[in-house]
């Protein structure tokens, strides 16, 4: 068999030129998956770093804090943070680009993890004075309930000894008299009666202030009008027209009292009938009888 040269070179041309296709081919698929894998991983640690980013700035925007100094670090992370999340979205990503973001990521954590623990110490504190400026302020208030109890307890005690202090007095009678050549002689009839002689009893009280007490009786007759008028005294918004005044000395003790209401020219002879007779100290009334004149 004759084989021409010039056929046979053409094949093995032929031949190389398709192995070269098939191993270019090959190549550029591998090629290309390689690079398709290695986009989908940038662009995995693409999305990793600002999601990381991201909620280091959503961790600023929760954190509070009163302290003016670590408030204005906080902020300038923040502004860092955000900047770095802006230049990553907007710069095209590649190994050596993210590399470096990934560095700051790292400085970032590394810086938050001291300034959140100082934070952290410093919420604690605050909270720790919170809760101990309420305890202050719930004892506080106990102490106010406490000095009001006590404010009215001794407001109490004080109303029973000013009361238990009082003036006081007991056993009165009346008892009207005539009188004959400078005797005094007991009588009922009115027309007869120029004296009326009013008794009674100042109690004993060691919680009365001893001394002088100006004591006062006011007798009424049937027509309300007082007898033997003596005029008036005032007592703050009370005023009192009184019969006759006596100063009694009082020394705490039981003290027999009895005092002569001589009757008026004006007012003789008596009218008949129920004469009502109040004894008072000051303003205070310590009681009261009658006599009935016929």
């Amino acid at each position: 068999m004759i084989v021409n040269p010039q056929l046979l070179n053409f094949r093995l041309i032929i031949g190389s030129l398709i192995i070269a296709v098939a191993v270019l081919t090959v190549y550029s698929f591998t090629s290309y998956k390689s690079i398709e894998t290695q986009q989908q991983f940038l662009e995995q640690e693409n999305k990793l770093v600002k999601s990381e980013l991201s909620q280091m700035i959503d961790r600023y925007d929760d954190v509070s804090i009163s302290n003016n100094l670590i408030s204005s670090q906080l902020e300038d992370a923040k502004r860092a943070t955000k900047l770095t999340l802006d230049s990553l979205s907007m710069l095209r990503s590649d190994l050596s680009t993210l590399s470096k973001f990934k560095q700051q990521l790292g400085k970032f954590k590394l810086k938050n993890k001291t300034l959140f623990k100082t934070t952290d110490s410093l919420y604690k504190l605050n909270k720790d004075l919170e809760r101990e400026k309420l305890r202050a302020y719930n004892d506080l208030r106990k102490q106010k309930r406490k000095n009001l109890s006590l404010i009215q307890k001794n407001k109490n005690l004080n109303e029973s000894l000013e009361k238990g202090g009082l003036l006081r007095a007991n056993a009165f009678k009346a008892k009207g008299f005539e009188s004959s050549f400078g005797n005094k002689k007991p009588s009922s009839k009115a027309k007869q009666v120029q004296t009326i002689e009013v008794c009674f009893i100042l109690a004993e009280n060691s919680l009365t202030e001893a001394g002088d007490k100006e004591l006062y009786i006011q007798i009424v007759n049937p027509k309300n009008n007082v007898v033997a008028d003596k005029g008036s005294v005032t007592f703050g918004e009370s005023t009192l027209i009184y019969s006759a005044k006596k100063i009694v000395n009082y020394n705490n003790d039981v003290v027999e009292v009895c005092i002569d209401v001589d009757a008026d020219i004006n007012d003789l002879p008596l009218e008949k009938g129920n004469y009502y007779i109040s004894i008072f100290h000051k303003d205070r009334k310590l009681g009261s009888t009658q006599v009935n004149l016929n």
